[in-house]
């Protein structure tokens, strides 16, 4: 009679039931500590580095104990898996760590002027040796021209995606994919020449006697340029993940194609599609170069985008940042620090409101 026939009534051979020998809680943690020793040791014995390379090497020489340790105790194949297991979760900690420094130094240096000044008053008349200041125009700018520049490129973006996947066939179909491609990449420093040398020198000056004016409205087309590529190719990938019969279950009953579009393959694709608008607007919210080139970046408030230089949060961080007052990098990092604060918001905002969408369909 086998194992199994042996087994008895009602118990199921499943790895919980299987007894095997396990590496004690307590010993791997001795391995760990041992090998940051002999880490600390070695660096700190020959003056090699600091406490960075001690971690390193404490978990190479931990990654080596736990495999003979554990090759002793649990089997060699046990072993391999609990190291591979290692690698894994310590992977996943070196891509975390980075993030949770900067949100951590963020958060930490941009409290300083999180005030009502701050947030309430512009750089206009403000000199090095003053204190105050704050990025009202600069929050008001990226407001308007992060807004302006999604009112413009979400309907041309779906648009564009909804015919490559339902509409578009042959050779102009994957024209327009390959450059959609191209534009991914391309910097942000070329759609900003590009707009000042076609609405900046060229269109503006018809509506401003002959003379070409910087405006919002001009750094919001520069955003479109950025954001178009993003939103194509995102909305494209959700549209395709939608399933082909529900497409067939709605022509199967007399549903036309545009009806379907609308009612079944955009409200089954909006989670990812809102994702993709979400990435393409964090993107411009950060650009600089575009606003600029042809906003002009003032420091005085200006509510009018199409009117006038505007300034941004991206742009004037990097004012900021270059300024030789002393008080200039608390306004640097308070804001960017609000910068994160407001994609963060819209972020969620958009997700909670397609969320709710998707279930009240």
């Amino acid at each position: 009679m086998s194992l199994l026939d042996r087994e008895a009534s009602g118990v199921v051979m499943t790895p919980d039931n299987i007894r095997t020998k396990r590496l004690p809680l307590a010993v791997n943690l001795g391995i760990a500590v041992a090998g940051l020793a002999i880490a600390a040791a070695v660096v700190y014995g020959f003056g090699i580095g600091n406490y960075v390379l001690v971690v390193v090497l404490g978990v190479v020489f931990y990654l080596i104990g736990l495999q003979i340790v554990a090759g002793r105790i649990e089997g060699p194949r046990t072993a391999r898996d609990r190291m591979w297991k290692t690698l894994i979760y310590a992977a996943c900690l070196l891509a975390v760590l980075p993030l949770a420094s900067v949100v951590w130094t963020l958060v930490s240096k941009g409290v300083q002027r999180l005030d009502g000044n701050f947030f309430g008053s512009s750089m206009n008349n403000i000199g090095a040796r003053d204190p105050e200041g704050g990025a009202y125009h600069a929050i008001i700018g990226t407001l308007e021209q992060v807004g302006v520049a999604t009112l413009i490129a979400v309907p041309l973006g779906v648009l564009g995606a909804i015919y490559l996947v339902e509409y578009g066939r042959g050779r102009f179909a994957n024209t327009v994919r390959f450059f959609v491609d191209v534009m991914t990449g391309i910097p942000s420093i070329v759609a900003g020449l590009f707009i000042l040398s076609f609405w900046v020198l060229i269109v503006s000056p018809w509506f401003n006697n002959g003379t070409p004016r910087f405006s919002g409205f001009a750094a919001s087309l520069a955003l479109t340029v950025l954001m178009l590529p993003t939103i194509v190719r995102s909305t494209e990938e959700m549209l395709r993940l939608v399933p082909g019969p529900l497409r067939e279950g709605a022509y199967a009953l007399g549903v036309p194609q545009w009806k379907t579009i609308l009612q079944v393959v955009l409200p089954t694709a909006l989670p990812g599609i809102v994702t993709g608008v979400m990435l393409a607007v964090a993107r411009a919210a950060g650009e600089t170069a575009p606003v600029l080139l042809v906003a002009g970046g003032a420091a005085s408030i200006n509510f009018n985008p199409f009117e006038g230089g505007q300034s941004s949060l991206a742009l004037y961080v990097y004012q900021q940042a270059g300024d030789a007052s002393r008080y200039a990098p608390a306004r640097a990092w308070t804001a960017a620090l609000t910068l994160v604060a407001i994609v963060l918001i819209l972020t969620i905002a958009a997700k909670l409101l397609a969320r709710r969408n998707s279930l009240s369909k």
